[in-house]
């Protein structure tokens, strides 16, 4: 069936009540009106509407789903001050997004959300040990009007993703109330996510959003290399297509059915020259302020389409990017885990039923955590947590500081990575090294108590958040030659743009010289095992997770292992690591990052 035809997620809990807020910076007064502003209907004698309305969209995308306050790093934003310094700001959260969204609706019923997409998957135990329920229902609640796919929309297979659109209980865990999950009531939009067998988008390829006589049409896309960054499983059956033609496709197709204005949701991003959130990302000139992918996506996509949300980066900015005709283009990210929402004003012309792009105004706003709680995520929280209080509150071990996960090379994932050698070697005592890939580091650990269990305390929830895929740790041989091909991976190939740089175990040391390019990055004759120089012809045994060893992120030649031995999943190799390894007398240090010797 094509996936235009399938059926409208649920209205159930609410109509289409689009209220709105009235957006920061006002645009319809900088244009001329059509028409006088107290023109008249002349038989009936009733205003007639202006030729400009103004229509709010609030955007935000990569929750992953984090209903509570994310901690450490992962829950601040970077604020630039006026004279030039900056600070960091407490932010996130659900029980204040959705304060901060609904104040920001107030006085305004043109209004939109949207998001671009990641609203789920590497999620926290309270939405992760539900597959993600507790998410879509705070989603709901949030009013969610639509979201793009992304790539950890996957990670659960296209029938989890279908699950959590239409509902139904999980086919192995079932109900986990008394109700049956009722799905989303939102539309997820993936239209560059094929079938292999039909050849059509497994779920509704773009969305219009309708108000009186104002209408705008949504696109949503994913990476088109989802299936580098996702595991073998998730992605099976699937095909993705480039995200540029997808758009142009359908921006023809909605133009088709009289709709102009055109919105895409796009979980593909870049990187913005600064931290801070709000930058001018527009100095000196449109784009100047950011680099990455979506810099040529915008620049590619038909000038049919007025405003770009973006996400995937977890980075912040609003800027302008021409468009291939060269007239500037918004396109906005706000950042990650519910930290930011982005505010713009689309200013949409009756006469034409496009949107005026010379009047799109847009900022992103701090989710701060000084505003009222909202009550019914507050409820929905103290629900999902009763739940998984009997799991997530057992301790698994101590530490005596912050672990923190950032950094090219970060505490935490040396911490992963020793913990998976170890438990390699338990499985195959020839185990050599391990290795941990950036990304599947979602968070640290923190020596403050985030509930009742006491500073230094790593509770199961916690360890779930840092390690939330069920990965496996696997075991493969390669030889040296491989190895050294590995860690050349890392800045090279599909990682050469922006390096991702696997976090080793304590054994593994190696000098990492930026000054250079490409390969040359990873300084071959440095590299020791044991304090020896890697022999190229001697066969290494490498423990690394599932994800890697099927050759994700770009490494390829970690796909290419023999002698695999599967074992237990990561978070489990974690938590024996850290039992064996601490006590509430001798807590465990933070690893000292300095593996790999970086010169820049």
């Amino acid at each position: 069936m094509p996936a235009t035809s399938q059926p409208e997620p649920s209205r159930r809990r609410r109509t289409y009540r689009l209220l709105a807020a009235a957006a920061t910076l006002a645009t319809a007064g900088a244009m001329a009106a059509a028409l006088p502003a107290d023109a008249h209907d002349s038989q009936h004698g009733k205003p007639l509407p202006s030729r400009y309305q103004d229509v709010q969209l609030l955007s935000f995308n990569d929750l992953h789903g984090n209903l509570e306050p994310p901690s450490g790093s992962s829950g601040r934003v970077t604020e630039l001050q006026a004279d030039g310094t900056t600070k960091t700001v407490d932010a996130g959260g659900v029980e204040y997004l959705a304060t901060h969204l609904r104040e920001a609706r107030k006085g305004n019923v043109y209004s939109i959300t949207a998001a671009g997409g990641d609203m789920v998957g590497a999620s926290p135990l309270i939405s992760g040990l539900f597959h993600d329920e507790p998410t879509i229902e705070a989603l709901n609640k949030l009013d969610l009007d639509v979201t793009s796919v992304g790539n950890h929309e996957f990670d659960e297979g296209a029938k989890e993703l279908s699950r959590l659109q239409y509902g139904g209980c999980h086919p192995t865990a079932g109900c986990y109330t008394d109700e049956e999950f009722e799905g989303a009531d939102f539309p997820y939009l993936a239209a560059n996510v094929l079938d292999e067998k039909t050849g059509r988008p497994i779920l509704k390829p773009y969305w219009v959003w309708k108000k009186k006589d104002v209408k705008i049409g949504f696109i949503g896309v994913t990476l088109e290399d989802t299936p580098g960054v996702v595991s073998a499983e998730g992605v099976k059956g699937l095909k993705f297509k480039d995200e540029v033609e997808t758009i142009n496709k359908y921006a023809k197709v909605l133009q088709r059915q009289g709709v102009r204005s055109i919105v895409a949701l796009i979980h593909e991003g870049g990187q913005p020259a600064s931290g801070a959130y709000n930058y001018n990302c527009d100095s000196p000139g449109a784009g100047d302020g950011i680099s990455g992918p979506i810099v040529d996506i915008a620049k590619n996509i038909t000038p049919s389409v007025d405003a770009l949300v973006t996400g995937h980066t977890h980075a912040a900015y609003v800027c302008t990017i021409p468009d291939p005709a060269g007239k500037p283009r918004m396109v906005t990210s706000a950042a990650s885990f519910g930290r930011l929402y982005t505010d713009t004003t689309l200013t949409y012309d009756r006469f034409t039923g496009d949107i005026a792009r010379t009047a799109v105004k847009s900022a992103n706003h701090v989710v701060t955590r000084t505003v009222a709680k909202a009550p019914d995520m507050t409820e929905l929280i103290g629900r999902w947590n009763t739940l998984a209080a009997p799991i997530g509150n057992r301790a698994i071990g101590y530490i005596s500081a912050d672990i923190p996960s950032t950094g090219t090379e970060s505490p935490m994932g040396d911490l992963i990575a020793d913990a998976q050698l170890a438990y390699g070697k338990g499985l195959d005592p020839e185990t050599d090294l391990a290795l941990m890939n950036p990304g599947g580091v979602r968070a640290g650990l923190t020596y403050a108590a985030k509930g009742t269990e006491g500073d230094g305390v790593v509770t199961y929830a916690e360890g779930f958040t840092v390690q939330p895929f069920s990965n496996t740790v696997n075991l493969q041989d390669f030889t040296g030659a491989q190895l050294i091909q590995v860690l050349k991976e890392q800045v090279s190939g599909t990682n050469a743009s922006s390096p991702k740089i696997l976090q080793p175990s304590a054994n593994l040391t190696y000098t990492l010289d930026l000054t250079k390019t490409g390969a040359d990055r990873v300084v071959t004759d440095s590299i020791k095992v044991n304090g020896t120089a890697v022999d190229p012809a001697a066969t290494y045994r490498i423990a690394t997770n599932s994800f890697l060893a099927g050759g994700g992120d770009g490494f390829t030649t970690l796909g290419q292992g023999t002698g695999d031995l599967v074992g237990t999943d990561d978070l489990t190799a974690l938590e024996q690591y850290l039992t064996a390894n601490s006590s509430a007398a001798d807590p465990i240090a933070p690893p000292v990052a300095n593996r790999i010797t970086i010169v820049k």
